[in-house]
């Protein structure tokens, strides 16, 4: 396989999984908001930190409202982490590569797009909204199904799988980074009820509730859902379980012992992990979190040097400034 369509490929995937997790954030915020006290100091701003571009926004926008944040997450053309820019990518990723997946997974992505891109054109509604983000949602997991049913096991179906895997890991260091500041509570003992509906959104956020429920049969508390979204071994948006998958899908690929070795010291930083003490300490949280996506940035360019650009080149390492760089500024070569 030619390293462009390995490069477009990984992307692709990416794209599709930024836009489905920005689709699940800004449905189980808007639900959240219902819930939550007209008092509590929370709102839309929690988003624009968690997708990571919070200067982009600033430049164009005062305030944190509704809509503002709304257009900015779902329909902005200037904002490339989108849904509508990520769906586009996405696309035109695909595009040049589509001799290599079954024609159906090309009808998908571009129907996916067209479909977002017609409702973005006429405005995201309060009342369209909820609509607009399940069709989002529904079709990536269509998309998902597809490749899943349909790609054979090989080098087009393992890059796919990296990108998915390492956006998706991003995303939920994401999530817990931003929540943990409001979420983890004064006094571990006792959990306000705001705090435990949070935690609940953070699970839902990641399709993660019901889950939780079964596995750890107890009520919704900050220790365990860290320790279930950071170190469950079955959880598909665990973030050991996709550094797991990640591995696995390396085996297929030859030259894959850099790769695989970064995936592994960033997976041992995960299991080794003391949640008690992360749990309990949102400053410990975050410069975890922060160390976590450093490694997640040295799995990529461990990943570019050794498919997608020249192998002998070294490795670059692109220092992640916690929440503040925007996903769209890692993309190169699109």
């Amino acid at each position: 396989m030619l390293s462009r369509v390995a490069e477009n490929l990984y992307w692709m995937a990416r794209y599709v999984e930024r836009a489905e997790d920005t689709a699940r954030l800004l449905s189980v915020n808007s639900h959240l908001m219902l819930d939550l006290p007209r008092n509590l100091p929370l709102g839309w701003a929690p988003l624009i930190e968690m997708t990571g571009t919070l200067a982009a926004f600033r430049e164009r926008f005062d305030t944190f409202d509704e809509q503002s944040v709304v257009h900015f997450l779902c329909a902005d053309t200037q904002n490339s982490s989108s849904i509508l820019s990520a769906l586009a990518s996405a696309r035109e990723n695909l595009r040049t590569t589509r001799d290599v997946v079954p024609r159906e997974i090309w009808e998908e992505v571009n129907h996916l797009y067209l479909g977002v891109a017609d409702h973005a054109e006429h405005g995201v509604s309060p009342r369209r909204r909820d609509a607009f983000l399940k069709n989002v949602i529904r079709s990536c997991q269509t998309l998902t199904g597809l490749i899943e049913g349909t790609l054979s096991h090989g080098p087009t179906r393992t890059f796919i799988e990296l990108g998915r895997q390492l956006e998706r890991a991003d995303m939920t260091t994401r999530i817990l980074d931003v929540r943990s500041a409001s979420l983890l509570p004064k006094n571990p003992e006792e959990l306000l009820p705001f705090e435990n509906l949070q935690w609940m959104s953070v699970l839902k956020s990641l399709t993660a509730y019901q889950m939780y429920r079964q596995q750890v049969r107890l009520r919704v508390r900050g220790p365990d859902v860290l320790r279930f979204l950071l170190q469950d071994p079955h959880l598909p948006r665990a973030i050991a379980c996709s550094l797991e998958t990640l591995a696995h899908e390396l085996q297929w690929l030859p030259r894959q012992d850099r790769v695989v070795a970064t995936v592994a010291l960033v997976r041992a930083d995960v299991i080794d992990a003391d949640i008690q003490a992360l749990a309990h300490s949102p400053s410990k949280l975050h410069a975890f979190i922060d160390e976590l996506q450093v490694g997640f940035a040295r799995i990529h360019d461990t990943l570019s040097a050794t498919y997608f650009v020249n192998s002998e080149e070294v490795p670059r390492v692109t220092q992640r400034q916690g929440q503040t760089q925007s996903f769209g500024a890692e993309e190169e070569g699109d």
